[in-house]
């Protein structure tokens, strides 16, 4: 019952994913589809061999079990909504590597694993190859070749964001269509209730006040409006899809809320603060390293008036 459970939350959450997908190899072109393509060969490779290092005599049954749950794919796919189309077979390969053989299997496999598997595997490929990772093609007349919509409105420099935004008008256009359907995804899987409410809330939120506590009406040194923090650079997707991971959020409701705003909090500091363009691995990861800590909390018997 349990694995079948399971296999029902993986290919619900991967039918989740198919609209922001879609939108995304649209405006980006089909090398997104086979970034995932290439990375599900790739993480299914992976459990492959570590299954044949570790249990080679129950081969067929643990390559059902391991396979046939639907988390391996899925993996894959929560990568590759990450990366821009038609990265080398041998950057997709580290990403698998790392997600797979280091995230999920080094801690125990599924439901052992301390951190997010997609977003360790998005990780290591982001600081190994940087330059790679923000090759995302050009879009519109005045858009810096290769950058993203977020690395633009960084490195602006004196422009304010009224002068600044009629240049990315489709860029943005395009990211508020995509964020859209991800969150439509997203709505999808709190009906089902496959994720709760609270952590997507929280970050979507904390997010939101920050932006709009720092807007400042859009001068030059506006770190920009909160639909637009929304909108740009995967905010919605990783609220929903990947902030969400049972196995590496609090159990407690009240503890995921927290979770949550501390995920908002450290990706909206990275995107304006750091060198990097955007944060959502590391805020994520950061946030997983608190997971046993309130785990343990929430398990702590409540002290007596004698103690």
């Amino acid at each position: 019952m349990a694995g079948n459970r399971t296999s029902t939350i993986m290919y619900t959450v991967l039918a989740a994913l198919v609209p922001g997908l879609i939108a995304q190899a649209y405006f980006l072109g089909i090398g997104v589809l086979l970034n995932g393509i290439v990375l599900s060969i790739f993480c299914a490779l992976i459990e492959v061999g570590i299954v044949l290092l570790q249990r080679p005599a129950q081969l067929p049954r643990e390559l059902n079990r391991h396979l046939g749950d639907g988390s391996t794919l899925l993996t894959a796919w929560l990568i590759a909504v990450c990366l821009p189309p038609d990265l080398p077979i041998s950057v997709l390969a580290v990403a698998a590597l790392a997600a797979i053989g280091l995230a999920k299997h080094a801690y125990g496999g599924l439901g052992q694993n301390v951190f997010n598997p997609a977003m360790v595997g998005y990780a290591v490929i982001l600081l190994s190859f940087p330059a790679l990772l923000a090759s995302y093609p050009t879009v519109g007349v005045d858009s810096l070749s290769g950058a993203t919509l977020l690395s633009d409105f960084r490195y602006r420099g004196g422009t304010t964001v009224a002068e600044f935004m009629p240049g990315v008008a489709v860029a943005q256009h395009q990211a508020t269509i995509t964020a859209g359907l991800f969150f439509c995804g997203g709505l999808w899987l709190l009906f089902r209730r496959i994720i709760s409410w609270r952590i997507p809330t929280a970050v979507l939120l904390t997010v939101g006040v920050l932006a709009a506590a720092t807007y400042d009406q859009g001068s030059s040194q506006s770190l920009g409006s909160p639909w637009f923090h929304w909108t740009a650079g995967g905010t919605v997707a990783a609220a929903f899809f990947f902030a969400t991971d049972p196995v590496t959020h609090p159990a407690n409701p009240r503890h995921q809320i927290l979770f949550g705003c501390l995920i908002g909090a450290i990706l909206f500091i990275i995107r304006t603060g750091a060198s990097l363009p955007d944060g959502i691995a590391f805020a994520i990861l950061l946030a997983n390293c608190t997971t046993p800590l309130l785990n343990r909390i929430h398990q702590r018997p409540p002290r007596s008036a004698h103690d």
